[in-house]
């Protein structure tokens, strides 16, 4: 017994609209892996669900970007634009730029300078000086500024409790006249 045919519309119902999207998604994905097989065919299907979410299958021994650029030259349409060129020239430049910068680092690292010919060792040497000579300065800025901060904090923990003030008052008044005052010239200490 078959299948009745369907109307071909939205279904309305949230819940029987995914079901029905999980199984033809399903379906429509294990078709292309056949065709692939039985046909020797390059198939390229992307599926994105309401939500946003991709689905994907390409033939194995086949790169997406392949089938779109023959999909381009044998259709006539054009996919990619002279905007999309700059663009992909642009990662291009960005990737060399981004290799050049690895090994760069590699170097300052101190790895893989064995093949550097002398003038650039010696400039990594220069670049390696100046970049220690701003960590150091930069290092004692900071703790210039602790020590400036811990300073002032245990100045105005002791302001705060009155300890400079009550301490002096307290101990120049159990001290004789003599020691309280302490002459520069040695005569002046002799008249008291």
């Amino acid at each position: 017994m078959g299948r009745g045919k369907i109307e071909i519309k939205r279904i309305e119902n949230s819940s029987n609209r995914q079901v029905t999207y999980s199984k033809r998604r399903n379906g429509i994905m294990k078709k292309a892996k056949e065709i692939t097989v039985l046909c020797d065919a390059k198939v390229s299907l992307i599926i994105f669900a309401s939500s946003g979410k991709m689905h994907e299958y390409c033939s194995p021994s086949t790169k997406l970007i392949d089938i779109l650029d023959q999909y381009q030259k044998t259709s006539g349409k054009k996919l990619w634009d002279a905007k999309h060129e700059n663009l992909s020239n642009e990662i291009d430049r960005i990737k060399k730029e981004n290799d050049s910068m690895q090994i760069e680092l590699r170097h300052l690292k101190g790895e893989d300078i064995t093949s550097l010919p002398y003038k650039e060792l010696m400039a990594l040497e220069d670049a390696l000086e100046n970049g220690l000579t701003c960590v150091r300065a930069k290092q004692a800025k900071i703790l210039q500024n602790q020590q400036q901060l811990t300073y002032e904090n245990v100045r105005e923990h002791m302001d705060h409790h009155g300890y400079h003030r009550a301490a002096r008052a307290d101990f120049n008044s159990q001290m004789p006249f003599a020691f309280r005052v302490q002459p520069m010239q040695p005569n002046l200490q002799e008249r008291m």
